[in-house]
């Protein structure tokens, strides 16, 4: 009966009532999921090297190289305990700067502890030309602008920092060598006994099987540990002796005695981008 009624309103029926049926297939009908497409503005960003300076968050003064010697415990006047890092601040000069106009971005470039042996021809020349001695050890800090370098042969002792001001500093943590993921990652483990043998301090499984049958990037593995620089953010400044050239700051860094460290003023505190200024001046 079906059949006889789809034959009848198919072939038999006239051409104009044939029109009125929908004889169109899936592919011409629209799906109920179809969104129509809207042309927005898309965002102007520019992406030379004076936009991208223009959005970095930057200090508006350099920092200081030091070297870590150890740690002490700070006691306040009320009482109060703290675990604090004494660093030193060793004939911490200006070498050169670093231009808008000729280098694309401003920067200072500061050498500490005088060395005169083991030193390279160009070391030489850019302290000669700045009119100091030979470095043992040199680091650059970008600035806002080329309104706020510093003259070379300018020296920066401990007193540039205030007492109570933040700080960042940045050095290079211990080298731990290969590592397993309990002692890298901290990896719980497997169980001691029910069946496991020889693989108590392995990683386990480490993914799926068939799908996606590989290991997904950034998998925590074994591997080496340590050795990388790390910046130790927002560290309270205790202590400054100039003279001594003696900086106390609050808390760790990182790095064993004796290694270099650079020490600016707290980029989360302090920083600023250049267009968030003149939104600031503008309003």
């Amino acid at each position: 009966m079906a059949g006889f009624l789809w034959n009848l309103a198919t072939k038999q029926a006239p051409g104009s009532i044939r029109s009125l049926i929908a004889t169109r297939n899936a592919a011409q009908i629209p799906s109920i999921h179809s969104v129509p497409h809207v042309r927005t503005a898309s965002p102007k960003i520019n992406h030379c090297l004076e936009s991208a300076n223009e959005r970095k968050v930057l200090l508006a003064r350099p920092g200081v190289l030091g070297i870590k010697r150890g740690m002490i415990s700070w006691f306040t006047k009320t009482g109060m305990q703290y675990a604090a890092t004494v660093l030193e601040v060793d004939s911490c000069e200006v070498i050169s700067n670093k231009t808008h106009s000729k280098d694309g971005y401003s920067s200072v470039l500061l050498g500490q502890k005088d060395k005169t042996k083991n030193v390279t021809n160009h070391e030489v020349k850019i302290c000669n030309e700045a009119g100091v001695t030979t470095k043992a050890n040199y680091g650059e800090f970008r600035v806002r602008n080329d309104e706020c370098l510093i003259e070379p042969g300018v020296e920066l002792t401990a007193d540039y920092f205030a007492v109570g001001q933040l700080v960042d500093v940045k050095s290079t943590t211990k080298g731990k060598g290969f590592a397993g993921v309990m002692k890298r990652h901290g990896f719980k483990g497997l169980s001691a006994t029910h069946g496991v043998s020889l693989a108590h301090r392995s990683a386990g499984s480490m993914g799926p099987t068939q799908d996606p049958g590989r290991i997904l990037p950034g998998k925590k593995m074994a591997g080496r540990m340590g050795g990388k620089s790390c910046v130790s953010m927002n560290l309270e400044v205790l202590h400054a002796d100039g003279d001594n050239g003696v900086l106390v700051v609050k808390g760790q860094v990182p790095g064993g005695n004796g290694s270099y460290v650079k020490i600016a003023d707290s980029k989360k505190l302090y920083g600023q981008s250049l267009i968030r200024l003149r939104q600031k001046e503008s309003e």
